[in-house]
This record gives structure tokens, sequence and C-alpha cells, in this order.
């Protein structure tokens, strides 16, 4: 008998969502402006414990030379692409073909080598692929059965590997903050973005990650100054965090 095929991890309507604003993923004063403003913190903060886990030097040109690396979820390819200029072989998946078109023509004008493919990280299982480094940047809260997600994630993780998720925790905090506040106040991502109800609580997490066989190592929260205008590393998980597992 054939094994059931795996149930795919985004929706339809997430998928829609995303891919009606594929062509404005670059524009950083456009509607994904709060991701570029985002972005040099969570790469820094990417690159330092893939550096410290893998025994390289950040500073390091391509200090990733000989490493794979899958992007879940990479959209038009924010996070990919400095993944690709650390060295990594990168391989970056979406459910929306019209991110990953966006995503194409960006790379190729930045003279960068990305493997971009439609779909979610079950697609792959087929294949036998597996990468050293696995990320999940802000996916988790789209997806509709996080168990499964973390399951296929673990699966192409290769032993020893590294797999980083960027998620919302659901908090009072973050109802205020990342769907009040940033749909409704600050107009930072479109109404309707999210959906409280389906934010993380790192215990959850932890436990997804635990049933995948992952261990995990480090929660990590990411915080925006106002003041300075500027995301930063922190302790505080009650919004934004981030969370470190191994594949022993």
């Amino acid at each position: 008998m054939h094994a059931a095929s795996p149930t795919p991890s985004a929706t339809a309507s997430e998928i829609a969502k995303f891919t009606a604003l594929a062509d404005q993923w670059w524009d950083p004063a456009g509607p994904f402006r709060p991701l570029h403003k985002f972005n040099p913190a969570r790469i820094r903060l990417i690159r330092d414990r893939l550096a410290a886990h893998f025994r390289r030097t950040p500073g390091d040109t391509a200090p990733f030379a000989g490493l794979s690396l899958l992007d879940i979820g990479c959209g038009g390819g924010l996070v990919a692409e400095p993944m690709s200029r650390l060295g990594f072989a990168v391989t970056g998946i979406d459910a929306g073909d019209e991110n990953l078109g966006v995503a194409r023509v960006h790379a190729e004008r930045q003279g960068l080598s990305i493997a971009y493919q439609t779909g979610g990280p079950e697609t792959l299982l087929d294949r036998g692929l597996r990468f050293d480094a696995v990320l999940a940047m802000e996916v988790v809260e789209h997806v509709d059965d996080v168990p499964a997600f973390f399951q296929s994630a673990a699966t192409l993780l290769a032993p020893g590997g590294m797999l980083i998720a960027a998620t919302l925790n659901r908090t009072l905090k973050s109802l205020a903050l990342a769907k009040i506040g940033a749909e409704y106040v600050l107009r930072w991502v479109p109404a309707g973005t999210h959906d409280w109800r389906k934010f993380v609580r790192p215990h959850e997490l932890a436990s997804h990650l635990r049933g995948a066989g992952l261990a995990l190592t480090a929660l990590t929260g990411l915080s925006y100054d106002l003041l300075t205008d500027r995301w930063q590393e922190s302790g505080d998980i009650d919004v934004n965090y981030f969370a470190v597992a191994v594949k022993e």
C-alpha cells in the first residue's frame, strides 16, 4: 500500500493573501515594509545561531560554504538571498507561484543562484532531500496543521542540522501589538494578515518540535524599539520569538 500524501501545510486563502502582493515584496516602502525593517535583526540572529552551531566565523566571506539551507515559505526571497550571500546552497519553497516569480527574477538580477520551488515542506519528502539548516520564518502562524508541518520540516533536516522557526506568541500583548496595532492602528501590514487564534505559544511550539524528533535549544525574542526605530534581539518572547532546535 502507498502511504497517504502529507496534508498540504498552506491553505488556499493564506496563499491568495500573499500572492496578491507578490510584485511588491521588494519595495521597502510597500506592504512588506515591516519585513524590510525586521530583516537585518533576524538575519543577524539566524547567522549567529547557525555560525555557533556549525563552528563557522560570521565575519568570513561566505562562512557557510559547503552547507545547504531550506527556506520554507520563502516569499519573495528576503531571507533566502542573504543566506545565499553567506555561502549556503539555498533552496526556497513557497506555496505561491507569484511570490516565487518575484523571487527568481530578483535573485537573477542580483547574480544569485537559488533553487526556488513551489510547494510546502511535504512536497519535498519523496525526493530524499536533506538540508543542514531549515528556516521557517513567520510561517507557522499561517499553516493549518502545525505538528504535520514540523514533522515534514524535521524529516528534511539532516542529522546534526539546525532548524530555526520564527513566529508570534498567542498572548494579549500580541493581540494588541501584532494584530490590532500592526494591522489597524499603525497599518504596518494589511488588515486580515494574521489570525490571532493561530498564533503559537512557546510551550506548544516546543511540544511540536519534540514530537518531530527535534531538541529545542533556545527561545529568544525580537522586539521593536520605538525610539530608535529598530528591531533587536531581546528576552521578551511575548510577541515575536524565535525557536532554535537541532536534530541530534
